[in-house]
Protein backbone atom coordinates (compact mmCIF):
# COMPACT_ATOMS: atom_id res chain seq x y z
CA UNK A 1 0.00 0.00 0.00
CA UNK A 2 0.86 3.65 -0.57
CA UNK A 3 1.32 5.74 2.62
CA UNK A 4 1.35 9.40 2.90
CA UNK A 5 4.61 9.68 5.05
CA UNK A 6 6.57 6.66 6.29
CA UNK A 7 5.79 6.22 9.73
CA UNK A 8 2.70 4.70 11.73
CA UNK A 9 -0.51 6.46 11.06
CA UNK A 10 -2.43 5.01 13.83
CA UNK A 11 0.20 6.52 16.51
CA UNK A 12 -1.00 9.96 15.77
CA UNK A 13 -4.18 9.46 14.75
CA UNK A 14 -3.94 9.61 11.39
CA UNK A 15 -5.98 8.32 8.36
CA UNK A 16 -5.13 6.08 5.36
CA UNK A 17 -4.30 8.28 2.49
CA UNK A 18 -7.25 8.65 -0.47
CA UNK A 19 -4.81 7.21 -3.14
CA UNK A 20 -4.72 3.73 -0.21
CA UNK A 21 -8.52 3.53 0.02
CA UNK A 22 -9.48 3.62 -2.96
CA UNK A 23 -6.99 0.42 -3.89
CA UNK A 24 -8.23 -1.35 -1.01
CA UNK A 25 -11.90 -0.85 -1.89
CA UNK A 26 -11.56 -1.46 -5.26
CA UNK A 27 -9.93 -4.67 -4.70
CA UNK A 28 -12.96 -5.62 -2.06
CA UNK A 29 -15.67 -4.66 -4.32
CA UNK A 30 -14.00 -7.01 -7.00
CA UNK A 31 -13.63 -9.93 -4.94
CA UNK A 32 -16.97 -9.64 -4.00
CA UNK A 33 -18.58 -8.65 -7.27
CA UNK A 34 -16.61 -12.29 -8.49
CA UNK A 35 -17.53 -14.08 -5.41
CA UNK A 36 -21.45 -12.66 -5.47
CA UNK A 37 -20.80 -14.07 -9.92
CA UNK A 38 -19.80 -17.60 -8.91
CA UNK A 39 -22.65 -18.49 -6.12
CA UNK A 40 -25.60 -16.71 -8.41
CA UNK A 41 -24.35 -18.56 -11.45
CA UNK A 42 -27.47 -20.05 -12.99
CA UNK A 43 -27.46 -23.51 -14.56
CA UNK A 44 -29.86 -24.37 -17.08
CA UNK A 45 -31.61 -27.46 -18.51
CA UNK A 46 -30.12 -27.92 -21.69
CA UNK A 47 -26.99 -26.79 -20.95
CA UNK A 48 -23.38 -28.89 -21.26
CA UNK A 49 -21.28 -28.10 -18.40
CA UNK A 50 -17.67 -29.55 -17.36
CA UNK A 51 -17.46 -31.38 -14.23
CA UNK A 52 -15.14 -33.78 -12.10
CA UNK A 53 -16.26 -37.71 -11.08
CA UNK A 54 -15.70 -36.91 -7.52
CA UNK A 55 -17.35 -40.25 -6.23
CA UNK A 56 -19.21 -43.78 -7.92
CA UNK A 57 -21.79 -44.73 -6.75
CA UNK A 58 -23.94 -47.83 -6.67
CA UNK A 59 -26.76 -46.27 -8.55
CA UNK A 60 -24.97 -43.55 -10.43
CA UNK A 61 -22.30 -40.63 -10.49
CA UNK A 62 -21.74 -37.83 -8.35
CA UNK A 63 -20.12 -34.86 -9.87
CA UNK A 64 -18.68 -31.34 -8.88
CA UNK A 65 -19.55 -28.91 -11.45
CA UNK A 66 -17.96 -25.68 -9.46
CA UNK A 67 -19.68 -23.31 -7.33
CA UNK A 68 -22.11 -24.34 -5.00
CA UNK A 69 -23.72 -26.68 -7.20
CA UNK A 70 -23.53 -30.65 -7.56
CA UNK A 71 -24.57 -33.25 -9.90
CA UNK A 72 -25.54 -36.65 -9.83
CA UNK A 73 -25.72 -38.79 -12.94
CA UNK A 74 -28.52 -41.48 -12.75
CA UNK A 75 -27.23 -44.99 -13.97
CA UNK A 76 -29.24 -44.97 -17.03
CA UNK A 77 -27.85 -41.85 -18.13
CA UNK A 78 -24.13 -42.92 -17.81
CA UNK A 79 -24.39 -44.89 -21.21
CA UNK A 80 -26.16 -45.29 -23.90
CA UNK A 81 -24.95 -48.89 -24.76
CA UNK A 82 -25.06 -51.49 -21.75
CA UNK A 83 -21.86 -51.76 -19.80
CA UNK A 84 -21.06 -54.42 -16.96
CA UNK A 85 -19.38 -51.50 -14.33
CA UNK A 86 -19.36 -47.94 -14.27
CA UNK A 87 -15.97 -47.90 -14.11
CA UNK A 88 -15.71 -48.88 -17.79
CA UNK A 89 -17.08 -45.27 -18.65
CA UNK A 90 -15.12 -43.16 -16.19
CA UNK A 91 -13.10 -43.05 -12.94
CA UNK A 92 -12.59 -40.82 -9.78
CA UNK A 93 -11.15 -37.35 -10.67
CA UNK A 94 -11.78 -37.56 -14.41
CA UNK A 95 -13.12 -33.94 -15.76
CA UNK A 96 -15.70 -34.89 -18.40
CA UNK A 97 -18.58 -32.70 -20.34
CA UNK A 98 -22.10 -33.51 -19.00
CA UNK A 99 -25.94 -32.55 -20.18
CA UNK A 100 -28.06 -30.70 -17.96
CA UNK A 101 -31.44 -32.63 -18.06
CA UNK A 102 -32.64 -31.06 -14.99
CA UNK A 103 -32.04 -27.69 -12.58
CA UNK A 104 -31.05 -27.27 -9.47
CA UNK A 105 -33.64 -29.08 -6.89
CA UNK A 106 -34.36 -27.99 -3.45
CA UNK A 107 -30.56 -29.17 -1.91
CA UNK A 108 -28.78 -27.76 -5.14
CA UNK A 109 -27.98 -30.79 -7.08
CA UNK A 110 -28.28 -30.85 -10.65
CA UNK A 111 -29.39 -34.10 -12.49
CA UNK A 112 -27.06 -34.62 -15.47
CA UNK A 113 -26.71 -37.10 -18.32
CA UNK A 114 -23.37 -38.30 -19.32
CA UNK A 115 -24.55 -40.69 -22.40
CA UNK A 116 -26.45 -37.16 -23.72
CA UNK A 117 -23.29 -35.81 -24.57
CA UNK A 118 -21.69 -38.51 -26.36
CA UNK A 119 -24.86 -38.73 -28.37
CA UNK A 120 -24.64 -35.39 -29.72
CA UNK A 121 -21.23 -35.32 -30.26
CA UNK A 122 -22.15 -38.72 -31.88
CA UNK A 123 -25.07 -37.75 -33.92
CA UNK A 124 -22.25 -34.74 -34.95
CA UNK A 125 -19.88 -37.46 -36.33
CA UNK A 126 -22.51 -39.28 -38.14
CA UNK A 127 -23.75 -36.86 -39.98
CA UNK A 128 -20.58 -35.51 -41.18
CA UNK A 129 -19.43 -39.02 -42.23
CA UNK A 130 -22.86 -39.87 -44.20
CA UNK A 131 -22.32 -36.65 -46.42
CA UNK A 132 -18.93 -38.07 -47.30
CA UNK A 133 -20.32 -41.72 -47.77
CA UNK A 134 -17.58 -43.04 -45.45
CA UNK A 135 -17.66 -46.69 -44.18
CA UNK A 136 -18.09 -46.83 -41.02
CA UNK A 137 -17.63 -49.92 -38.44
CA UNK A 138 -20.44 -50.94 -35.47
CA UNK A 139 -20.87 -53.53 -33.43
CA UNK A 140 -24.23 -56.04 -33.08
CA UNK A 141 -26.05 -55.93 -29.89
CA UNK A 142 -29.36 -57.74 -30.71
CA UNK A 143 -30.92 -59.56 -33.17
CA UNK A 144 -34.47 -58.18 -33.96
CA UNK A 145 -37.16 -59.02 -36.27
CA UNK A 146 -36.58 -57.74 -39.50
CA UNK A 147 -32.91 -57.11 -39.11
CA UNK A 148 -29.98 -56.60 -36.12
CA UNK A 149 -29.17 -53.90 -33.39
CA UNK A 150 -26.17 -52.09 -33.71
CA UNK A 151 -24.11 -49.99 -31.26
CA UNK A 152 -21.63 -46.84 -32.63
CA UNK A 153 -20.73 -43.97 -30.78
CA UNK A 154 -23.01 -44.73 -27.94
CA UNK A 155 -25.90 -44.41 -30.53
CA UNK A 156 -27.82 -47.49 -31.60
CA UNK A 157 -28.84 -48.05 -34.72
CA UNK A 158 -30.76 -50.41 -37.25
CA UNK A 159 -30.17 -52.88 -40.09
CA UNK A 160 -32.69 -54.11 -41.96
CA UNK A 161 -32.12 -57.91 -43.05
CA UNK A 162 -32.10 -56.92 -46.42
CA UNK A 163 -29.03 -54.80 -46.18
CA UNK A 164 -27.35 -57.33 -44.45
CA UNK A 165 -24.28 -59.70 -45.78
CA UNK A 166 -23.13 -62.18 -43.42
CA UNK A 167 -23.22 -65.70 -44.88
CA UNK A 168 -22.69 -68.82 -42.56
CA UNK A 169 -23.99 -67.63 -38.99
CA UNK A 170 -27.47 -68.27 -37.43
CA UNK A 171 -28.81 -65.01 -35.98
CA UNK A 172 -27.56 -65.41 -32.54
CA UNK A 173 -23.58 -66.00 -33.70
CA UNK A 174 -24.15 -62.39 -35.12
CA UNK A 175 -24.51 -61.00 -31.45
CA UNK A 176 -20.97 -59.15 -30.56
CA UNK A 177 -19.97 -59.58 -34.70
CA UNK A 178 -17.92 -55.75 -35.41
CA UNK A 179 -18.80 -55.00 -38.87
CA UNK A 180 -18.73 -52.58 -42.01
CA UNK A 181 -21.18 -50.27 -42.57
CA UNK A 182 -22.74 -47.56 -44.80
CA UNK A 183 -24.94 -45.10 -43.19
CA UNK A 184 -28.65 -44.93 -45.17
CA UNK A 185 -30.44 -42.55 -42.78
CA UNK A 186 -29.73 -40.03 -39.60
CA UNK A 187 -32.79 -38.34 -38.14
CA UNK A 188 -31.58 -36.67 -34.71
CA UNK A 189 -35.16 -35.49 -33.85
CA UNK A 190 -36.49 -39.31 -33.70
CA UNK A 191 -33.46 -40.62 -32.73
CA UNK A 192 -33.15 -42.97 -35.90
CA UNK A 193 -30.02 -44.26 -37.46
CA UNK A 194 -30.72 -46.75 -40.64
CA UNK A 195 -27.40 -48.14 -41.69
CA UNK A 196 -26.33 -50.83 -44.04
CA UNK A 197 -23.72 -53.83 -44.75
CA UNK A 198 -24.60 -54.61 -48.19
CA UNK A 199 -23.15 -51.07 -49.18
CA UNK A 200 -20.38 -51.53 -47.10
CA UNK A 201 -19.67 -55.23 -49.25
CA UNK A 202 -20.02 -53.74 -52.44
CA UNK A 203 -17.97 -50.49 -52.26
CA UNK A 204 -14.89 -52.98 -50.65
CA UNK A 205 -15.86 -56.06 -53.39
CA UNK A 206 -15.29 -52.77 -56.33
CA UNK A 207 -11.91 -52.04 -54.63
CA UNK A 208 -10.80 -55.82 -54.68
CA UNK A 209 -12.09 -56.36 -58.28
CA UNK A 210 -10.00 -53.18 -58.83
CA UNK A 211 -6.95 -54.33 -56.98
CA UNK A 212 -7.65 -57.83 -58.89
CA UNK A 213 -7.73 -56.70 -62.00
CA UNK A 214 -4.54 -54.64 -61.96
CA UNK A 215 -2.55 -57.62 -61.26
CA UNK A 216 -4.04 -60.89 -63.49
CA UNK A 217 -2.71 -61.62 -66.93
CA UNK A 218 -2.76 -64.24 -69.60
CA UNK A 219 -1.22 -67.37 -68.51
CA UNK A 220 -1.54 -66.93 -64.91
CA UNK A 221 -2.67 -69.64 -62.50
CA UNK A 222 -6.03 -69.02 -60.00
CA UNK A 223 -7.52 -70.56 -57.49
CA UNK A 224 -11.15 -69.84 -56.81
CA UNK A 225 -14.20 -70.99 -55.12
CA UNK A 226 -17.26 -72.31 -57.45
CA UNK A 227 -20.50 -68.97 -57.06
CA UNK A 228 -22.60 -69.88 -59.57
CA UNK A 229 -23.17 -72.74 -62.12
CA UNK A 230 -25.15 -71.65 -65.25
CA UNK A 231 -25.82 -73.78 -68.97
CA UNK A 232 -22.52 -71.88 -70.53
CA UNK A 233 -20.06 -72.45 -67.45
CA UNK A 234 -19.56 -71.76 -64.05
CA UNK A 235 -18.66 -68.91 -62.22
CA UNK A 236 -15.35 -68.44 -59.91
CA UNK A 237 -14.75 -66.52 -57.31
CA UNK A 238 -11.04 -65.52 -57.14
CA UNK A 239 -11.60 -63.47 -54.09
CA UNK A 240 -13.89 -60.39 -54.71
CA UNK A 241 -14.68 -61.01 -58.50
CA UNK A 242 -15.72 -63.63 -60.62
CA UNK A 243 -14.47 -65.19 -63.56
CA UNK A 244 -16.57 -66.89 -66.16
CA UNK A 245 -15.38 -70.87 -66.93
CA UNK A 246 -17.04 -71.46 -70.23
CA UNK A 247 -18.27 -74.69 -70.39
CA UNK A 248 -15.71 -75.12 -73.48
CA UNK A 249 -13.06 -74.80 -70.90
CA UNK A 250 -13.68 -77.34 -68.01
CA UNK A 251 -12.28 -80.38 -69.81
CA UNK A 252 -10.94 -81.72 -72.95
CA UNK A 253 -13.95 -84.46 -72.76
CA UNK A 254 -17.12 -83.66 -74.19
CA UNK A 255 -18.78 -81.89 -70.80
CA UNK A 256 -22.88 -81.95 -71.37
CA UNK A 257 -23.54 -79.33 -68.21
CA UNK A 258 -21.54 -77.96 -65.82
CA UNK A 259 -22.92 -79.17 -62.88
CA UNK A 260 -21.68 -82.98 -64.02
CA UNK A 261 -18.07 -81.58 -63.26
CA UNK A 262 -18.74 -78.67 -60.91
CA UNK A 263 -20.08 -78.22 -57.44
CA UNK A 264 -21.10 -74.80 -55.90
CA UNK A 265 -18.20 -74.15 -53.41
CA UNK A 266 -16.00 -76.37 -54.82
CA UNK A 267 -12.66 -74.73 -55.35
CA UNK A 268 -10.33 -75.24 -58.57
CA UNK A 269 -7.70 -74.21 -60.00
CA UNK A 270 -7.41 -72.41 -63.32
CA UNK A 271 -5.26 -70.77 -66.05
CA UNK A 272 -6.41 -67.20 -66.55
CA UNK A 273 -7.36 -67.41 -70.40
CA UNK A 274 -8.37 -63.52 -70.88
CA UNK A 275 -8.69 -60.61 -68.67
CA UNK A 276 -10.32 -57.43 -70.32
CA UNK A 277 -9.23 -54.24 -67.51
CA UNK A 278 -12.40 -52.20 -69.11
CA UNK A 279 -14.83 -54.00 -68.75
CA UNK A 280 -13.61 -56.40 -66.06
CA UNK A 281 -14.28 -60.00 -67.29
CA UNK A 282 -12.09 -62.88 -66.62
CA UNK A 283 -11.65 -65.52 -68.81
CA UNK A 284 -10.86 -69.31 -67.76
CA UNK A 285 -9.65 -72.20 -68.05
CA UNK A 286 -9.54 -75.57 -66.37
CA UNK A 287 -8.71 -78.10 -68.62
CA UNK A 288 -5.59 -75.75 -69.48
CA UNK A 289 -4.28 -77.47 -66.22
CA UNK A 290 -4.51 -81.13 -67.27
CA UNK A 291 -2.01 -82.29 -69.94
CA UNK A 292 -3.59 -81.86 -73.69
CA UNK A 293 -4.71 -84.77 -75.13
CA UNK A 294 -4.04 -83.92 -78.78
CA UNK A 295 -0.43 -83.34 -78.59
CA UNK A 296 -0.23 -87.11 -76.76
CA UNK A 297 -1.96 -88.25 -79.41
CA UNK A 298 0.43 -87.23 -82.21
CA UNK A 299 2.80 -90.48 -82.34
CA UNK A 300 -0.06 -92.47 -81.44
CA UNK A 301 -2.59 -92.27 -84.48
CA UNK A 302 -2.04 -91.95 -87.94
CA UNK A 303 -3.95 -91.59 -91.36
CA UNK A 304 -5.30 -94.98 -92.16
CA UNK A 305 -5.14 -96.58 -88.76
CA UNK A 306 -8.56 -98.41 -87.75
CA UNK A 307 -8.96 -97.32 -84.06
CA UNK A 308 -11.96 -98.20 -82.00
CA UNK A 309 -13.81 -95.47 -80.38
CA UNK A 310 -17.73 -94.66 -78.24
CA UNK A 311 -20.16 -92.82 -79.87
CA UNK A 312 -20.77 -89.69 -78.22
CA UNK A 313 -22.78 -87.00 -79.44
CA UNK A 314 -24.72 -87.37 -82.62
CA UNK A 315 -25.42 -84.22 -85.36
CA UNK A 316 -27.18 -84.22 -88.24
CA UNK A 317 -24.07 -83.87 -90.62
CA UNK A 318 -22.57 -87.07 -88.69
CA UNK A 319 -21.55 -88.34 -85.44
CA UNK A 320 -18.33 -87.39 -82.88
CA UNK A 321 -16.56 -90.89 -81.63
CA UNK A 322 -14.21 -90.73 -78.54
CA UNK A 323 -10.85 -92.64 -79.85
CA UNK A 324 -9.18 -91.20 -76.58
CA UNK A 325 -9.79 -89.34 -73.75
CA UNK A 326 -10.75 -85.47 -74.16
CA UNK A 327 -10.14 -86.42 -78.37
CA UNK A 328 -13.60 -87.00 -80.74
CA UNK A 329 -13.54 -87.74 -83.95
CA UNK A 330 -15.91 -86.69 -86.75
CA UNK A 331 -17.29 -89.40 -88.22
CA UNK A 332 -19.31 -87.95 -91.16
CA UNK A 333 -23.17 -89.23 -92.61
CA UNK A 334 -21.56 -89.24 -96.05
CA UNK A 335 -18.36 -91.79 -94.39
CA UNK A 336 -20.66 -94.19 -92.29
CA UNK A 337 -22.06 -96.30 -95.60
CA UNK A 338 -21.20 -97.26 -98.92
CA UNK A 339 -25.20 -96.24 -99.55
CA UNK A 340 -26.79 -93.12 -99.22
CA UNK A 341 -27.98 -92.56 -95.40
CA UNK A 342 -30.16 -89.73 -94.78
CA UNK A 343 -30.29 -90.14 -90.89
CA UNK A 344 -26.55 -91.09 -88.66
CA UNK A 345 -29.12 -92.54 -86.30
CA UNK A 346 -30.02 -95.18 -88.96
CA UNK A 347 -26.31 -96.53 -88.50
CA UNK A 348 -24.90 -95.69 -85.38
CA UNK A 349 -26.51 -94.44 -81.86
CA UNK A 350 -24.85 -92.94 -78.79
CA UNK A 351 -23.16 -94.73 -76.55
CA UNK A 352 -22.39 -97.49 -79.19
CA UNK A 353 -18.64 -98.49 -79.72
CA UNK A 354 -17.24 -98.77 -83.35
CA UNK A 355 -14.73 -99.75 -85.35
CA UNK A 356 -13.12 -96.94 -87.44
CA UNK A 357 -10.50 -96.25 -90.05
CA UNK A 358 -8.62 -92.91 -89.77
CA UNK A 359 -9.30 -90.37 -92.74
CA UNK A 360 -7.75 -87.74 -91.92
CA UNK A 361 -5.58 -86.62 -89.33
CA UNK A 362 -4.58 -83.36 -88.16
CA UNK A 363 -4.33 -82.95 -84.11
CA UNK A 364 -2.37 -79.77 -84.17
CA UNK A 365 -5.63 -78.41 -85.94
CA UNK A 366 -7.69 -80.79 -83.68
CA UNK A 367 -9.31 -82.26 -86.32
CA UNK A 368 -9.98 -85.66 -87.19
CA UNK A 369 -12.38 -87.30 -89.85
CA UNK A 370 -13.07 -91.12 -89.26
CA UNK A 371 -15.08 -93.44 -91.73
CA UNK A 372 -16.84 -96.73 -92.04
CA UNK A 373 -16.55 -97.15 -95.63
CA UNK A 374 -14.94 -100.84 -96.09
CA UNK A 375 -15.17 -102.13 -92.88
CA UNK A 376 -17.19 -104.97 -91.71
CA UNK A 377 -20.36 -104.46 -90.57
CA UNK A 378 -20.05 -106.86 -87.48
CA UNK A 379 -17.32 -103.99 -86.55
CA UNK A 380 -19.99 -102.31 -85.35
CA UNK A 381 -20.30 -103.74 -81.90
CA UNK A 382 -23.15 -103.36 -80.42
CA UNK A 383 -25.32 -103.09 -83.51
Amino acid sequence: MLLTEPHNPKAKGETISVTEQQVESNSKSEFERLLEQSLSFKFEQGDIVKGMVVRIERDGILVDVGGKSEGFVPQKEISNIPVDSIDDVCKVNENLEFYILREENENGQLTLSLKRVAQARGWVQLENQKKNDDTIRAKISAVVKGGVVVDVYGLRGFVPASQLRVKGTTPEELIGMEIPMKILETDTKRNKLILSQRLAVQEEKAAQREKILSTLESGQVVTGEVVRIADFGAFIDLGGLDGLLPISEISWERVSHPSDVLKVGQMVTTKVLKVDQDKGHISLSLKQMQPDPWKEIEDKFSEGQVVNGTVRKIQSFGAFVQIYPGVDALLPTVEMSEQPTAKPEEIVQVGQQVKAIIKKFSPKEHKISLSLKGMDVSDLLGS
